[in-house]
């Protein structure tokens, strides 16, 4: 794995399990891999993985079945989407809304834009 300067790699083993969730790699109720699985996986020290088993846990994202493993919890899915669109609302959002006032861009050009994107890749909404 190939590891950004900007935020904490236990953070981004983080995120990459959350893809993995949100991707069904690792679907609600099943089992992820253990600390040194995933650590070599990502050829990392298992300290590392250990703080983000820690991090997903505190989010509800994942939970531990003592003597057995790491188990997706039956939320986790959705507890990783609502963390995401809550960083989006508070981090991105504001940038794109800046964005659009600096390029006098409207909110029918983005609504356009939005509907061909979903029509050019067969997104029903």
């Amino acid at each position: 794995m190939i590891f950004r300067d900007n935020q904490s790699i236990y953070l981004q083993i983080a995120e990459r399990i959350c893809d993995e969730v949100l991707e069904n790699k690792f679907p609600p109720g099943e089992r992820i891999p253990s600390i040194r699985e995933y650590a070599a996986q990502v050829e990392v020290n298992a300290n590392t993985v250990v703080r983000s088993y820690e991090w997903l846990q505190q989010q509800d994202i994942i939970f531990n079945k003592r003597g057995i493993g790491y188990y997706v919890s039956p939320e986790g899915k959705q507890r990783i989407k609502t963390l995401r669109r809550e960083r989006f609302f508070r981090e991105e959002l504001p940038v794109f809304f800046n964005r659009l006032y600096t390029l006098d861009i409207t909110i029918e050009e983005i609504d356009a834009h939005y509907a061909q994107y979903l029509a050019e890749n067969k997104i029903i909404k």
